[in-house]
């Protein structure tokens, strides 16, 4: 046999080990793992509890495929969209710049046969509340976040203990409920204008968390009280310290917090550090209503008062982020 004959035959026994391979994992009732990819922007797709859920991703263009890094994942508000918090908050910039990968997950909608429509069709996650489709039919938001992790470290050069979870608004409380439902894979939550649902709650390990609100937030005010949503409907929302003091004392926290900022209307209380050094950081910015700061302003201001430019969430965010691993 000749020389020349050898690669054909080597290439045949490679396609024949292949397909055994893919055999013996229908088998054993094992999926084939999942591509990898490159740098780029990526929309990805997983079955979970019966349901088709979407997830986008971006990986920094400089990443090598190899070198693990961090990941941040965006929960976009109720009636938005994957897509939404992709191209309003500025996570993407972000992550070229700083060098992590960035994930925006996209809720479930209550007819999932029909185009998203902010009022008639709006995803929503199951934040713990009980509110909308997601809520009333237990959707497993906690198991589709979970999932998502666990493809994202197949498919990309992850760093698995720099995982971290932000969110506006609902996507801002399902952040909270993934701190606690999925600490053992968080490093650190941000909610932007949400609240913290669930009581009594005990995470596997103490998640530190930054939260930002600002003063004049007409759907989840301050002081808490009757807020009518944009979907008609008229909602009993708990003052925002509660949720706050409630995550200082799960990290045995102190609740007498020092103050680390306050110029230009920007104010930053720090409660902690707690349990394994945790800190929970609690910012207020004066004048901003229902909006994702220095982002584009997606509600009018009609509806949801003034954005602004005194902080830029994904920068503060980021700064808080990057030095915490679990």
């Amino acid at each position: 046999m000749g020389r020349r004959d050898v690669k054909p035959l080597q290439k045949q026994s490679l396609i024949i080990a292949m397909f055994l391979f893919g055999l013996s994992l229908v088998a054993s009732g094992q999926s084939p793992p999942p591509d990898r990819l490159g740098p780029g922007d990526h929309s990805l797709s997983l079955m979970v509890g019966g349901l088709e859920r979407r997830y986008l991703v971006h990986v920094p263009l400089r990443s090598d495929g190899k070198s693990p890094m961090p990941v941040v994942i965006m929960l976009h508000g109720g009636g938005g969209t994957a897509e939404t918090a992709r191209t309003s908050t500025g996570w993407v910039v972000k992550a070229d710049e700083a060098g992590f990968i960035v994930a925006f997950p996209e809720a479930t909608r209550p007819d999932p046969s029909r185009p998203v429509s902010f009022l008639s069709n709006p995803p929503i996650w199951n934040d713990g509340s009980g509110r909308g489709h997601a809520g009333r039919g237990n959707v497993d938001d906690t198991g589709f976040i979970g999932s998502m992790i666990e493809d994202l470290i197949a498919r990309f050069p992850v760093d698995e203990k720099r995982i971290y979870v932000t969110g506006f608004s609902n996507g801002a409380s399902m952040a909270f409920r993934a701190g606690v439902e999925l600490s053992g894979r968080i490093a650190a939550i941000a909610p932007v204008s949400g609240i913290l649902w669930l009581k009594d709650v005990k995470p596997e390990r103490p998640v530190p968390m930054l939260y930002i609100i600002g003063t004049l937030d007409p759907f989840n005010p301050l002081e808490g009280g009757d807020v009518k949503t944009p979907w008609g409907r008229t909602e009993k929302k708990p003052p925002i310290r509660e949720s706050i003091l409630a995550w200082a004392k799960m990290l045995d926290c102190t609740l007498e917090p020092r103050v680390v900022c306050d110029r230009d209307g920007v104010k930053a209380l720090s409660y902690g550090p707690g349990k394994g050094g945790a800190v929970v950081l609690f910012y207020t910015i004066e004048g901003m209503g229902h909006a994702w700061p220095g982002g584009k302003q997606v509600l009018s201001e009609k509806i949801a008062g003034k954005g602004t430019d005194k902080l830029k969430a994904v920068d503060v965010i980021w700064d808080f982020f990057k030095g915490r691993s679990r």
